[in-house]
């Protein structure tokens, strides 16, 4: 099932810190008067506590619901933040960590948007100066520039039409950097694009639509006034959030974009692959070589930038954050619901189990042993609760990734293991009131309750 990762993550650590403190809390009894003597009721009180909860089946069953809801709509909320966060790093993995972009604007928002404006082009043919700079420079941390330029337009094919793709042009050298395998057949060569040959490589929808019952290669699609021979389709990468995707591009040399498209107002940049361990030194040796081959004095400022992915994602670190702090809050009201519901039926049990506690009390039973059944009971309600919703969490993130299958389901390890030490937790919480009103019963009122 492709569409569900199962994988440790972050999460694991927040796991950690929220059951650090459920084990102490169980059984804060331990201290006080010994390791044996907890060994020798635990396994009573569980008894008794499953004893309690298999004659109350429906009452129970009832009082676990409110903890189902709540741990799957946390899980399911949880799910969704990591599926998310998972698109997104998918989306912007077809920029590459080892890709850095010279363009003519920053892809980050700004107020000076006429300074910017007033900026020239790129020149795609820097790309070439750069190059002889890495020929010349074997220790350097940038590998290989490539130009770049892009124009919206659509793509026909006889009767059949797509609109709004990507045209690309560059060199055969973007095929040694992208992020993209080949489905079918190649990328064009180098030969195919010092000779400015009308040949393309499509995306994988670009593919599925203009030829859906046959193979696209060797056949020719048009774009504007030019007919494209097809030597390649790219593999299907999928896209999220309308992000960066292959699926949806036509990819040709830089010579034939020309005959189609004015480069110059194509928004041209330069895309360098770099060693990602010396990412500064190759930001810094690629601004010394733009300024010089743009012939920059050293007083003026540079009139190009260097952009990365990482711009993209901290511009989109806060709306994650911001819709994961929201979805946590309401989806944890309905797991406080639950966890009122399970304090109030411990209350419950207590009232009508009052004769039952003065007489184990009378019997000699210890108040720290009344307190641990109660609390236990509470616990193992709310346990198997946990267990239940993160099944039906589970199964519900099945039949929405069946249906939605572009949607990156993320259902970790580490979201389980939160699932089972928040279930743990919320016993403790709501049955830790009800199981000190229980241990402190006098024996004899108890007794005599009615």
């Amino acid at each position: 099932m492709g569409w569900l990762k199962v994988e440790p993550g972050f999460v694991d650590l927040v796991f950690w810190v929220v059951v650090t403190a459920i084990p102490v809390s169980v059984v804060f009894g331990v201290i006080d008067y010994g390791w044996r003597a907890f060994l020798r009721e635990f396994p009573e009180s569980i008894r008794i506590s499953g004893a309690q909860i298999y004659a109350n089946k429906l009452r129970s069953a009832l009082t676990a619901l409110g903890v189902i809801i709540g741990i799957v709509a946390v899980t399911l909320m949880g799910t969704a933040i990591l599926g998310i966060d998972a698109g997104v790093e998918q989306s912007l993995s077809g920029f590459g960590d080892d890709v850095l972009y010279v363009t003519k604007w920053p892809w980050k928002d700004t107020s000076d948007w006429w300074v910017y404006r007033n900026r020239r082009d790129i020149n795609v043919e820097h790309y070439q100066a750069i190059n002889e700079w890495i020929a010349e420079h074997p220790d350097s941390p940038m590998k290989l520039a490539v130009p770049a330029v892009d124009w919206g337009a659509s793509v026909l094919r006889g009767e059949n039409r797509v609109n709004n793709i990507r045209i690309v042009g560059s060199t055969a050298d973007l095929g040694r950097i992208v992020r993209s395998d080949m489905k079918e057949g190649r990328f064009f060569t180098d030969i195919e694009n010092r000779s400015s040959r009308n040949v393309a490589v499509i995306g994988f929808d670009v593919a599925d639509a203009l030829f859906p019952n046959e193979s696209p290669l060797g056949k020719d699609i048009r774009i504007r006034n030019q007919v494209y021979n097809v030597v390649g389709v790219a593999a299907r990468q999928g896209s999220f959030l309308g992000l960066f995707s292959w699926d949806s591009q036509v990819i040709m040399p830089i010579g034939a974009f020309g005959r189609s498209f004015p480069i110059r107002w194509a928004d041209p940049e330069i895309r360098i692959q770099v060693d990602t361990n010396r990412l500064d030194e190759a930001k810094d040796e690629i601004r010394g070589v733009m300024r010089r081959v743009r012939g920059l004095s050293p007083e003026k400022k540079d009139d190009f930038e260097i952009n990365s992915q990482q711009v993209i994602r901290e511009q989109l670190d806060p709306i994650k954050k911001g819709i994961a702090m929201g979805g946590l809050f309401i989806t944890g009201l309905s797991l406080f619901v639950g966890a009122i519901g399970i304090m109030n039926i411990t209350y419950v049990s207590v009232k009508e189990r009052t004769k039952e506690i003065g007489t184990r009390k009378a019997l000699g039973a210890r108040s720290r042993t009344i307190l641990l059944q109660f609390l236990i009971e509470a616990v193992s309600i709310c346990f198997l609760g946990g267990v239940v919703g993160l099944a039906t969490a589970w199964g519900m993130s099945a039949v929405v990734g069946a249906f939605m299958p572009s949607f990156p389901l993320v259902f970790s390890l580490g979201l389980v293991m939160i699932g089972l030490g928040v279930s743990v937790f919320t016993g403790v919480f709501s049955g830790f009131a009800p199981a000190l009103q229980a241990s402190k019963l006098d024996p004899v009122v108890a007794l005599r309750y009615e």
